[in-house]
């Protein structure tokens, strides 16, 4: 692995302490980062470099003029540097397609508090 600060990506969040040589990342590779960026929490890490990340939202059902709590899964790229895991809370980014699926790369983990 090279020993190359990460470069600063326009989000205002700090890079990992490692570095990588993936040319997917967002820190350490050409890959930019745009669009929507979210908070979840990771249900799945068992995929190579992929995880599937889970977040809620409520969605307002006028017939009953209250809100219903949803969630969303998304896959999204996890770069060596990172290393999210399940359990971990993870802030994802959007990219431009990097597969079939996977849109969304991961720029910041927090290790899980249970």
């Amino acid at each position: 692995m090279k020993n190359e600060k990460a470069k600063d990506i326009g989000l205002g969040i700090k890079g990992p302490k490692e570095s990588c040589t993936d040319s997917k990342c967002a820190w350490h590779g050409e890959l930019s980062v745009r669009g929507r960026l979210f908070k979840g929490k990771v249900k799945s890490a068992k995929s190579s470099k992929t995880v599937i990340v889970e977040w809620g939202y409520n969605k307002f059902v006028p017939k009953y003029q209250r809100y219903e709590r949803r969630k969303s899964n998304v896959t999204a790229h996890n770069p060596p540097c990172m290393k999210a895991r399940e359990g971990d809370s993870v802030i994802i980014a959007e990219s431009r397609p990097l597969s079939k699926t996977k849109t969304f790369i991961v720029v910041n983990v927090e290790r899980g508090k249970e």
